[in-house]
């Protein structure tokens, strides 16, 4: 006996929608070009597949059960997919990627990384987009691992970490400037500056943690022996920060709006103020090039003004 996914064809849905539209077998099958038993035949054979009547042949019209007049509010939105996936298919065909994994690491700009996933929607590709949340290591980490097709912010680029250049390709993004701050009611806000090592050293530090789940991890900034807050991106480290929780270095443009605004206090250090080198990192396949939503997204980033928004245009600025 064939199973309902053999049964709901197009073909099949296209056929009950005839009988509905039709008003009777007779009549459907004068439009399909069918003797009315091979019409009869073919809608059992869907009803023995469902176990269900989709037609009340007590009369002499074809009169839909409640189940078959369920199908049939489903039959279009269910040709509607069919026809979606067909047309992706034939896109993909043309060398748009299924799917797109992007690792963005927490240090980036939401809005502008969004801006740009809308930039993309707009040309209707068939190919999917994932992003995943990142941060130091595990930005690289997931490209590096196969979880991830693009990184945006990675840390380090692919020289440093040993890949060689046929399997990730890097490319500067910009750097990123960092400021320690503090809450303005910490004890830190009110001491003398430039602070010390070891006055830093009595104050918990707030830490964003690597996101690596199977390499080294990466910590900076830290001092030996400090109690340390963890967190899971920079955007909670920022909010613990503001709470007054503890101090440590931010992302400059990430804190300036909160310091601007008194929610947040910018101390000197002795430590010099930490610069970061951001990078953009992408596998590439050999002998072949990128596929078409790779190719858009990369083509992006050779905008200045895009580079320099996703590190720098944090909301409230």
């Amino acid at each position: 006996m064939p199973n309902a996914r053999d049964v709901l064809t197009p073909e099949a849905l296209a056929m009950l929608q005839t009988v509905v539209s039709a008003g009777s077998f007779a009549g459907a099958a004068r439009v399909l070009d069918l003797v009315p038993s091979a019409l009869s035949y073919r809608v059992r054979q869907i009803e023995d597949a469902l176990d269900v009547l989709l037609f009340d042949r007590s009369a002499r019209q074809a009169r839909l059960t409640e189940a078959g007049a369920e199908l049939m509010r489903e039959a279009p939105r269910l040709l509607g997919d069919v026809e979606a996936v067909a047309n992706r298919v034939k896109r993909v065909a043309t060398g748009w990627e299924p799917l797109l994994t992007i690792a963005i690491d927490s240090v980036i700009a939401r809005d502008p990384m969004l801006d740009l996933v809308g930039a993309f929607y707009a040309l209707e590709p068939p190919t999917r987009l994932k992003l995943r949340d990142e941060t130091l290591l595990g930005t690289i980490e997931a490209l590096a691992s196969g979880e991830a097709d693009l990184a945006v912010g990675s840390v380090l680029d692919a020289a440093a970490l040993g890949f060689t250049a046929p399997s990730i390709r890097t490319r500067l993004l910009g750097e990123l400037r960092f400021v320690y701050a503090v809450a303005p009611h910490h004890p830190l806000a009110a001491l003398p500056q430039p602070l010390d090592d070891a006055t830093l050293r009595a104050h918990r530090a707030v830490a964003a943690a690597d996101s690596s789940r199977a390499g080294p991890r990466m910590t900076v900034n830290l001092i030996g022996g400090q109690d340390v807050l963890t967190v899971p991106t920079m955007q909670a480290k920022l909010s613990a920060q503001l709470h007054g929780l503890g101090g440590g270095f931010l992302p400059e443009p990430m804190a300036r709006p909160y310091i601007e605004a008194g929610h947040l206090v910018e101390l000197r250090t002795e430590r010099v103020q930490p610069v970061g080198q951001m990078h953009l990192a992408w596998r590439v396949r050999s002998n072949a090039p990128p596929g078409r939503a790779l190719e858009w997204w990369l083509a992006q980033f050779e905008h200045e003004g895009t580079r320099r928004a996703l590190l720098e245009r944090h909301r409230g600025r």
